[in-house]
């Protein structure tokens, strides 16, 4: 398995991958998964990959030489001679599906899925910068403002800090940092990601960056940040109030009646009469789906009473709450 997390921002793109393949319990390995495509002052681009290794391999050596012929301009392309960054997805594209076809029936012999999947994104002069997210039948999307980063792999314990982070006009040393941290949650839950760490950051119409750095345990930014992210999310989790089950003096009470959503009925041990019969027993829905029957017209009157007990205790509870010294 593996993480990768791909931002595009005003100010640049942020690439951060990690190195952990497994193939079973025993066999766990180290292999880089991000490939960086440089002609300085014309072209840079990024290829991170996650899925089955042997896939992802044959199609970033191949993605280095390959062409794809097209037809509208009788060129053969290559990411090299793309004009513009949809070009090279298509590139890539078309290297994926020639990947496919030249080794999807061995595989499907063998009992194993094509199974690959890509982000890919950079800048070609004349044009912005652009990211993609690459599948394994070679088509691709596109990252926007509204959704400006693409993650493959295991992306969900990673993905809640950068939606409450991550905007378009986020700086990028700020967008490095909290990639570290999506990075820092993954590798906390799951044992199938794993150092070391390759991060790239590049900014806005340079063409080339310096900016490429690969962390291990060693690397004392990254000791850093996971001891003081765990440290402040553990005191902000402190400084939350607990749930007041009896109301007392809090503004937050939790038991609150709602006109929507009312507490579960308790079920309670049967009468001991009711099991010297079970005849029909299997047409009744299970205990907890049923409701003791209750004849119409005094349904009316307890929902009458119930709601004037309602009304009085939400009455109650505002005074209460208005007598409370502010804070």
């Amino acid at each position: 398995m593996t993480y990768c997390v791909a931002l595009k921002l005003n100010a640049g793109l942020v690439f951060l991958s990690d190195s952990r393949t497994n193939a079973g319990l025993d066999q766990i390995s180290t292999f880089r998964k991000v490939m960086l495509y440089e002609q300085p002052g014309e072209r840079f681009m990024v290829l991170q990959s996650a899925g089955n290794l042997a896939i992802s391999q044959s199609i970033r050596e191949l993605l280095e030489s390959f062409q794809l012929h097209d037809a509208a301009t009788d060129e053969m392309l290559t990411i090299w001679n793309v004009r513009s960054m949809f070009d090279a997805a298509r590139v890539l594209g078309a290297a994926v599906r020639h990947v496919y076809d030249r080794e999807a029936a061995a595989l499907q012999r063998a009992g194993v899925d094509f199974n690959v999947s890509m982000i890919f994104g950079g800048q070609i002069q004349g044009e912005r910068m652009r990211l993609f997210q690459v599948y394994s039948a070679g088509n691709f999307i596109e990252a926007t403002s509204e959704t400006p980063y693409f993650q493959i792999g295991e992306s969900k314990y990673g993905k809640p800090v950068l939606d409450r982070v991550i905007t378009s006009e986020t700086p990028l040393d700020e967008a490095a940092k909290c990639a570290l941290v999506s990075m820092d949650s993954t590798l906390k839950s799951n044992l199938s990601v794993g150092l070391p760490l390759d991060l790239i950051v590049y900014e806005n119409n340079r063409f080339a960056t310096d900016k490429i750095v690969c962390l291990d345990a060693d690397n004392p930014y990254l000791r850093m940040l996971h001891d003081s992210w765990g440290e402040r999310l553990r005191n902000v989790f402190d400084s939350i109030e607990d749930p007041a089950w009896d109301g007392g003096q809090t503004a937050t009470p939790i038991r609150l009646h709602s006109p929507r959503a009312h507490p579960l009925v308790k079920v309670g041990a049967p009468a001991p009469a009711q099991f010297q019969s079970t005849a029909g027993a299997g047409n009744e829905p299970p205990a907890a789906l049923r409701q003791p029957v209750v004849p119409a017209q005094a349904g009316l009157s307890m929902a009458s009473e119930y709601q004037r007990w309602q009304s009085a205790e939400e009455q109650a509870r505002l005074q209460k709450q208005a007598t409370l010294p502010k804070r």
